[in-house]
């Protein structure tokens, strides 16, 4: 049996993570393993299916008889129809994360993801309208924001100190690691290294 031919498909959600690289490293060693006939790299939001990368990425492996192979199953989209339609189209392709996982399998994953993101938003509006109820004022108090922030810097600075005790040096290496474990940023983006040091600095500070 002739061995299965790979094509890669990359995203990343900001053109500044595209312009730096943030997470497309990541993406190309996860891949790498598969040794990708192309490469295909997209700077788009997982939100929108009618990326033009993609389409191209979808349309060279369909004429090469080749699999799409994506890092993690939300780099090819987040919304499970549209995995499911890619499937009925007669797409192949592999989740680097899940290499054993097979269509039904990733099928059921990407019904998952989209339900828990969901259950995500309509716990963050309802929460928001308790609070609304309760009197508190939403948006604008810079208070409020500090706080958060604060919250947010007590939550991740152990997650940064055990990285630093398991080995991993600078704030490069420590913002990839971040990323590549699923931490993000207290807006939801991608870690850089400026927000790495400025984190230790205050840490140091106190």
């Amino acid at each position: 049996m002739q061995p299965a031919t790979y094509v890669a498909y990359y995203r990343v959600s900001t053109q500044k993570q595209g312009q730096s690289g943030l997470g497309l490293e990541a993406q190309r060693n996860a891949c790498q393993v598969y040794q990708p006939i192309a490469e295909f790299i997209e700077v788009e939001s997982g939100k929108n299916d009618e990326r033009e990368e993609l389409n191209k990425a979808i349309a060279f492996a369909k004429a090469n008889k080749a699999t799409l192979i994506v890092a993690k199953l939300d780099r090819l989209s987040r919304r499970a129809s549209f995995i499911m339609n890619q499937m009925d189209e007669g797409l192949k392709f592999r989740c680097a994360d899940m290499p054993d996982a097979d269509e039904f399998q990733l099928h059921l994953f990407a019904i998952l993801a989209q339900k828990e993101r969901k259950m995500i938003s309509e716990r963050t509006k309802a929460a928001l309208q308790a609070a609304k109820a309760r009197g508190v004022r939403l948006g604008g108090v810079q208070a409020e924001k500090a706080n958060a922030m604060r919250s947010y810097e007590e939550s991740i600075l152990p997650v940064l100190k055990r990285l630093i005790d398991s080995g991993v040096e600078g704030p490069a290496a420590l913002a990839r690691k971040l990323n590549e474990d699923g931490h993000r940023t207290p807006n939801g983006a991608l870690f850089v290294s400026t927000q790495v040091s400025r984190l230790l600095k205050k840490e140091l500070e106190k």
